[in-house]
């Protein structure tokens, strides 16, 4: 006999429908009366998620957000949630590099109300007038910001949201690696050619070369470039895939055995595939934080000034526990997860992959703006990947 079928399982599940109606119907600290007393309707995303209401609501009267984002990187739910709350057309164009990010808006893009950029590329936005500054008036929710995470933003918090911040470490197959990497130099070691995939993004490849050579993330001295350059074209023909949008895929089916990723991406395929190790080399972790801005000539300001808001609510945030669990400064998003979801935020406080301390990322090797030397880390790269 099915027990769904049973009496006793249909009395309860009338039960709890009865009881998930009075609570849609019930007004709530995320869902409270509107005007007149009345209750506004649940919206609901296709996942059936409850989007919850803005907290609080600011006044827009634009009828679109244009986001032009990371691939894979902002939760379905939250970028449903926001069509649906306040009633406009969210349009969603991705990018897999800082380096794409900025040479389209550079280019004269135009439309886009919000931009996700991250580590150096902030200030070299800033400096090219790029984004305008935040209006703090109409974003409350910063205060949701824990300040220890909040130093890692220094000045560039005047143009950025904090999201999320993080590590980019290396990542192994603990039954497939019998002598794992411990250090950024060990990469170069011949027994893990074309076995590895690294994140398609320059600064953090060439980064790590640096930092094996003993020299900065960020030299500008180019007799350090030209030693870094000559070294990793010994590594890039070894490596089997470049892979910015999702280096965990190949992580988790084999096809690669150890790389270099983030640390939100080693989190998640960890989860799918828990002989899969992250590794802090000994060198240094290479940190980084990004977050939303605003561009000079975006159309829907107001629309841009409620998105970053909303998502900084803690019943919006802690989806990324959920979706993309990096590392979150979101202290009040923390709290409410702590609460309402234990065994999510228990997973996340107990992985040192995620839950990074704001000291150790300070204490990391942090990619920041090199000025005109960019175009000697530019060619480099194009010079290394040209002859992968």
């Amino acid at each position: 006999m099915n027990a769904w079928n049973s009496r006793p399982w249909r009395r309860l599940l009338a039960l709890s429908l009865v009881l998930a109606l009075a609570a849609c119907q019930a007004p709530s600290p995320g869902n409270p009366p509107a005007a007149g007393g009345e209750t506004p309707a649940v919206k609901t995303t296709n996942s059936g998620f409850a989007c919850p209401e803005p907290q609080p609501r600011l006044p827009v009267t634009s009828t679109a957000l244009n986001l032009f984002v990371w691939t894979e990187y902002i939760p379905a739910d939250i970028l449903e949630c926001f069509g649906l709350v306040y009633g406009l057309q969210v349009n969603r164009e991705e990018f897999s590099s800082n380096e794409e990010l900025y040479a389209k808006l550079e280019a004269g893009a135009a439309g886009y109300d919000i931009v996700h950029p991250s580590d150096y590329i902030i200030n070299v936005m800033i400096r090219a007038g790029l984004l305008q500054p935040l209006d703090m008036s109409q974003l409350p929710n910063l205060a949701n910001i824990d300040p220890e995470y909040l130093k890692l933003y220094g000045d560039r918090a005047a143009y950025i949201a904090p999201y999320q911040v993080g590590s980019q470490a290396i990542i192994y197959d603990s039954e497939r690696v019998p002598n794992p990497p411990q250090a950024w130099a060990d990469l170069w070691r011949p027994e893990f050619a074309r076995h590895m995939v690294f994140v398609d993004d320059s600064r953090i490849i060439i980064g790590m070369t640096l930092l094996s050579l003993g020299y900065s993330v960020n030299t500008t001295d180019a007799g350090q470039l030209a030693e870094a350059e000559a070294k990793l074209k010994e590594l890039v023909p070894n490596v089997k895939l470049f892979d910015s949008d999702s280096p965990k895929t190949a992580l988790i089916a084999g096809d690669a055995d150890l790389g270099i990723v983030w640390n939100g991406e080693a989190f998640l395929a960890q989860r799918e595939k828990p002989s899969l190790q992250y590794v802090f080399p000994r060198e240094g972790a290479i940190t980084f934080e990004d977050g939303f801005g605003i561009p000079k000539s975006a159309p829907h300001v107001d629309a841009a000034n409620a998105w970053i808001n909303y998502v900084l609510q803690p019943d919006v945030a802690w989806l990324l526990l959920q979706d993309y669990p990096y590392t979150l400064p979101n202290r009040a998003a923390l709290e409410f997860a702590r609460i309402n979801h234990a065994e999510l935020y228990q997973a996340y406080t107990d992985s040192p992959i995620t839950n990074t301390p704001a000291a150790t990322l300070l204490a990391g090797a942090r990619v920041e703006d090199v000025g005109a030397a960019l175009t000697q880390y530019d060619r480099i790269w194009t010079e290394v990947k040209g002859g992968q």
